[in-house]
């Protein structure tokens, strides 16, 4: 798995101002709301053209499913609108995607893996439970705000996953290997949180 231990710079973060105010309750604990859309990466961003661009699935034993950028493209897609919740305490309401939706993505991969190794163009890598990628709660997607998602967001196609913290939605995102056994991310092997729920402020190791 060369891909799973590549080099990495450290976190670049934007600044921005973060605000508390009546959030309805959406807000988790310690987070602050913002209005613009904070930039951080671990590394330089990836330039990949869309001819090149793939994304696969690869599961425990050893098939994998395969798309290009047109196959990706021509797949029914979803425009979900939800909350996010970055780590670094910033969150942001009603956030709107176009994407397409694990589910359909998985819909003929044939597993029994409980986990998932998600890994990026650029050598990133967050590990999840496979049930939080599925069920409508994650997609892969393309365009943000109605626009084509800029590469310092992850463009031309990144992973969410809303309920958890924003680090397990992979920018830049490659593909996502199955595995038996759980096997940490960049930021989790760096003392991060393996799970990362906002809602409990899983933020690092022993939260």
């Amino acid at each position: 798995m060369e891909w799973a231990r590549e080099g990495y710079m450290s976190i670049i973060s934007r600044g921005f101002r973060g605000k508390r105010r009546d959030d309805g309750g959406r807000v988790p604990p310690g987070q602050y709301l913002v209005d613009d859309f904070p930039v951080l990466s671990a590394g330089p961003t990836p330039r990949v053209p869309l001819d090149r661009w793939e994304f696969a699935i690869d599961t425990e034993a050893e098939q994998t499913h395969r798309w290009s950028w047109e196959e990706f493209k021509a797949l029914p897609a979803e425009t979900p609108t939800v909350d996010i919740h970055c780590v670094t305490k910033w969150s942001k309401l009603d956030t709107t995607w176009e994407g397409v939706s694990l589910d359909v993505l998985f819909e003929d991969v044939e597993t029994a893996a409980e986990y998932a190794l998600v890994y990026s163009y650029g050598g990133y890598t967050t590990n999840l439970p496979l049930e939080d990628l599925l069920d409508g709660k994650a997609w892969i997607v393309h365009t943000f705000d109605g626009e084509e998602l800029a590469p310092y967001h992850g463009g031309p196609a990144r992973l969410i996953v809303p309920h958890l913290y924003f680090w397990k939605s992979a920018k830049w995102v490659r593909g996502i290997r199955l595995l038996n056994e759980d096997w940490p991310g960049f930021w989790e092997t760096a003392g991060y949180h393996n799970y990362g729920d906002p809602w409990r402020e899983q933020r690092y190791e022993g939260d």
